[in-house]
């Protein structure tokens, strides 16, 4: 005679081990107004974020695009400057060579006029030459005293003048492109020391006194 099998225990659940509902999402309009709000909030952050990083990337590379471009305009410019130096220091032994000859004078030898016609036609080649190329002379003489652009190699007391004006330039001024090359060695006027009174006419006014 065979018993009937006893039915299985059944396990009794853990309430640890049950699996954890999610925190309810919010149910009322308000509630979900309120979320909404603060997504939009936050996207808004995150988007204005990404809008600062942009502009200052979009700055930062048209700095570098415009730095680049000058300097290679810079390059391209001012590569020749020691070369022009170069030639603006021929440019000015020329023109003392032309100031050594004496004036022209009615009788003089015909060898010494061409001499004197040649090497001014020279110099005027030159400095149109070195004017194409950006290279260009100033006589300062007359202009008042730049410490930018002229180099006082002497003053000289003058009451013709106002004190600072160039009266002589011994060199002129060159600039390639606007930069200054080489300055104009200059002479500049200054204003008389006064007189003082002779002895004799200081002892006559002492006298007085």
């Amino acid at each position: 005679m065979q018993t009937a099998p006893e039915n299985d225990p059944k396990p009794t659940p853990n309430p640890e081990s049950a699996p954890k509902t999610e925190a309810a999402e919010p149910q009322t309009p308000d509630e979900l107004m309120a979320a909404a709000t603060e997504r939009i909030r936050s996207l808004e952050l995150e988007r204005d974020e990404l809008k600062d990083r942009w502009m200052r990337a979009e700055a930062e590379l048209a700095n570098v695009r415009a730095r680049t471009k000058r300097e290679v305009e810079d390059t391209r410019l001012f590569a020749i400057q020691k070369f022009a130096a170069d030639v603006v220091e021929a440019a000015e032994n020329l023109r003392r060579a032309i100031a050594s000859l004496p004036p022209p004078e009615p009788g003089e030898p015909p060898i010494l006029a061409r001499v004197r016609e040649g090497l001014a036609g020279i110099e005027r080649n030159l400095l149109s030459i070195l004017e194409r190329n950006g290279i260009l002379a100033e006589d300062p003489t007359g202009a008042l005293f730049d410490p930018n652009r002229h180099e006082a190699m002497s003053e000289q007391e003058t009451d013709e003048h106002p004190p600072g004006t160039v009266l002589q330039a011994w060199t002129r001024a060159w600039t390639l492109h606007g930069r200054l090359l080489r300055p104009a060695m200059v002479v500049v006027a200054k204003a008389p020391a006064p007189e003082l009174p002779q002895p004799n006419e200081a002892a006559r006014l002492n006298t007085t006194a």
